[in-house]
């Protein structure tokens, strides 16, 4: 089954390589329903912005999970033609006892990616052995 409003694999955030790199070399900014972290790759690599997703078992069963996480992919996808192409996003929402609207959502995304890239750059962690 193909669904219209799908995102192409290359538009996601996969491996634990990127999500490492997105983590390590991100910026980030926290609102009122998640906090984003953001990377500016090179330009060329990937015409669209990726997203991410890191929605912990704090947030409840599976199924309350999958339904945050189909909430924030589909604001990413109705936001994303005012981002810039080349940033890869990794989205965690907050511990919330009530319903994310897709509305409030869509509203602090925007905001929160414009504020992280605007944010200092972090020295690079350092590696425990």
């Amino acid at each position: 089954m193909i669904l219209a409003n799908t995102q192409p694999a290359s538009y996601r955030l996969r491996s634990q390589r990127d999500f490492r790199s997105v983590y390590g070399r991100g910026r980030r900014a926290s609102g009122e329903w998640l906090t984003v972290v953001v990377w500016l790759r090179r330009p060329g690599e990937i015409p669209a912005p990726r997203i991410g997703l890191s929605v912990s078992k704090d947030h409840g069963g599976a199924v309350r999970r999958n339904k945050l996480k189909r909430i924030l992919r589909e604001a990413f996808r109705m936001e994303r033609a005012g981002m810039p192409a080349n940033i890869d996003v990794v989205l965690i929402p907050k511990k919330r006892d009530d319903n994310m609207p897709l509305a409030a959502i869509r509203c602090e995304l925007p905001k929160l990616i414009a504020k992280a890239l605007r944010a200092p750059k972090r020295p690079p962690r350092r590696r425990s052995r």
